[in-house]
């Protein structure tokens, strides 16, 4: 009898731990179908240095994966698969464009919202151009993609294009000018920037608003633009070259301008300059025309360069010319990146001013 009562105990406990281990599985997977995913969003980082990237944050809950459609591009790169939390970048050109977003969740349902994208480039800033002796072009400016070069040359011109950090083969000018130099900086869409620049080179008359007329000068010599001390006879030029000898200056003192355009001798080797001399004592001092560093040279004056022509009248404008064509020496090919004036390289300064206008290259 004990041994019955045993046995029905055990009978009891085995049933007992079976029901308690049924309780403990369930099979109802009804719940995932109220698991769907929601609140889908998105955050779009638009990069603004014209490079067209965007970062795509896909956002919701209750997912287990996105697949961004970028709405640009082909096969595999006109999509990516985003883990939650995670983003992918997309580099677009500018434009307007839809990004489809599908939202899968755990039950393996998907959900796809689509959103606008806008991309607009800025407009390149701080274009700076800069030119070598042989008219070698470089540019550059912040949020450039490329650039546009015109060497105001000819007419109907079509733009050189030029790559960041590229700087163009030399351009020679052909006679004439002042020739304006034009520089687009493109920022790879719509915008754009522009710089004109007018060239200093010969001939060279004072007279535009916008040329950058650089005479620098050495041993205290002042020069300036100024207006014409007498419009009428030669020259009616409304404005002038005025060039200072304050006394004491070095007699080897004068004026170096470095030239945008070089003086090319193929289009003739005298020079021709008009003075207006204000003072009878200066009758008779000598101007030096003096050209440096020519093209292809590692000297400043080679071939001795240096032509003196004295004053004949005060009170006038009278025309000069500094002939550089009995210097044999000099090739016809010869070009000039500066151009060096000095007066009365005799002698220190007595306070002797001049004024020069229209100097230009002949033959």
């Amino acid at each position: 009898m004990k041994k019955i009562i045993t046995i029905f105990g055990l009978t009891g406990l085995l049933f007992s731990f079976v029901g308690c281990q049924k309780e403990g599985i369930d099979d109802d997977t009804s719940f995932l179908s109220t698991a769907a995913s929601g609140n889908l969003s998105k955050i779009f980082d638009i990069s603004n240095d014209n490079s067209g990237n965007v970062k795509i944050t896909p956002t919701g809950e209750g997912v287990s994966s996105f697949t961004v459609a970028y709405g640009h591009g082909t096969g595999p790169a006109a999509s990516a698969v985003v883990s939650p939390g995670g983003s992918t970048t997309h580099s677009y050109p500018e434009g307007t464009y839809t990004v489809a977003i599908t939202a899968k969740d755990i039950a393996g349902q998907e959900t796809v919202k689509t959103y606008p994208l806008q991309v607009t480039y800025r407009a390149p800033e701080n274009l700076q151009v800069t030119t070598s002796g042989e008219m070698k072009v470089k540019a550059t400016a912040l949020y450039a993609n490329s650039f546009l070069v015109y060497y105001g040359d000819v007419p109907n011109e079509v733009g050189t294009p030029m790559a960041v950090g590229q700087e163009l083969p030399a351009h020679t000018y052909p006679a004439g000018g002042p020739y304006d130099l034009k520089v687009i900086a493109q920022s790879g869409g719509a915008a754009t920037t522009q710089l004109i620049k007018t060239l200093f080179g010969l001939p060279l008359s004072f007279e535009s608003a916008t040329m950058d007329y650089f005479f620098g000068t050495f041993g205290n010599v002042v020069f300036t633009k100024v207006a014409n001390p007498s419009s009428n006879g030669l020259n009616t030029s409304a404005t002038v070259g005025k060039y200072e000898k304050p006394v004491g200056a070095a007699s080897w003192s004068g004026t170096y301008s470095p030239l945008n355009i070089p003086i090319n001798f193929a289009h003739g080797k005298k020079m021709k300059m008009m003075v207006y001399n204000p003072s009878a004592g200066n009758i008779g001092k000598k101007i030096n025309v003096e050209l440096e560093w020519a093209i292809g040279t590692a000297s400043a004056n080679p071939w001795g360069a240096v032509v003196k022509t004295a004053l004949t009248t005060s009170g006038a404008w009278e025309e000069l010319e500094f002939d550089f064509s009995g210097n044999a020496a000099i090739p016809g090919t010869a070009k000039f990146t500066q151009l060096v004036l000095r007066f009365n390289d005799a002698a220190d300064g007595s306070g002797e001013i001049i004024y020069i206008d229209n100097i230009r290259i002949t033959n």
